[in-house]
């Protein structure tokens, strides 16, 4: 589903990828650890094909086609989704109707009456109230609001990869199970994720198929979920220490 090999990007002539291998098959559920300016978040974007970083090596696979070659809404229609850290405001488009274009890309005679069905049937099975839908896309919106907002539009969107970063920040437990339910009613072939996190708590829920350490740019170790309940206990050091015996 998703090939990085050897990766190398930098944003504003600094380096902060520095050799990302990393590999998610189709079905799997990957976890992506490690301390704040490791790159995580950085390896988000560029996947995307945010403008702001320069790919100076290395390659990017999406289904076997070049993700590096793609504009970004290209990316998306061959089915990448972000879920952002850190959710941008749109005044004056409410959440339906960003929802409802955001599906005529796929469905260009997609009716509205049909799809707010649909997307009011999503809200009632992710427990979110239907008035959600008639307000300005996350303006005003409690930090857990806007990543709801974000689950809502993975859940419509249905892609083939969905990238969350740090989508579990600041949520409570009620809400930390509706991301992973969410993720779990996707979770069958054809779907992969990647999730970003600094906590091991969503992974409780989330169960991962592999768990990936990144440090200074580039993945260190990866392995079951026993390595972010290591990191849960002991931080970041129980893995330098486990680095430094290699």
């Amino acid at each position: 589903m998703l090939e990085i090999k050897n990766l190398h990007a930098s944003v504003e002539g600094k380096e902060i990828l520095k050799g990302v291998t990393l590999t998610v098959k189709d079905g799997e559920v990957h976890a992506l650890l490690g301390p704040n300016g490791s790159g995580k978040s950085t390896l988000s974007y560029i996947i995307a094909g945010h403008p702001k970083y320069t790919v100076t090596k290395g390659e990017i696979r999406l289904n076997g086609k070049d993700v590096l070659k793609m504009k970004p809404e290209e990316r998306a229609l061959e089915g990448a989704f972000l879920a952002f850290q850190y959710p941008m405001e749109i005044q004056g488009v409410n959440v339906f109707n960003f929802l409802f274009q955001m599906a005529k890309t796929r469905q260009k005679k997609l009716s509205p009456v049909q799809f707010r069905k649909q997307v009011e049937a999503t809200c009632v099975e992710l427990g979110f109230d239907k008035q959600f839908l008639d307000r300005e896309l996350n303006v005003g919106f409690s930090g857990g609001e806007k990543k709801r907002a974000e689950v809502l539009q993975l859940m419509l969107a249905n892609p083939s990869l969905a990238i969350l970063d740090e989508t579990d920040s600041g949520l409570d437990a009620d809400a930390l199970k509706t991301v992973a339910k969410a993720l779990q009613t996707l979770r069958k072939p054809g779907f992969s994720a990647l999730v970003i996190t600094h906590y091991a708590r969503l992974l409780n829920y989330l169960e991962p198929d592999v768990v990936h350490v990144m440090k200074d740019g580039k993945v260190v170790m990866s392995g079951g979920a026993s390595i972010a309940h290591e990191i849960e206990k002991h931080g970041y050091k129980a893995i330098e220490a486990q680095e430094a015996k290699k």
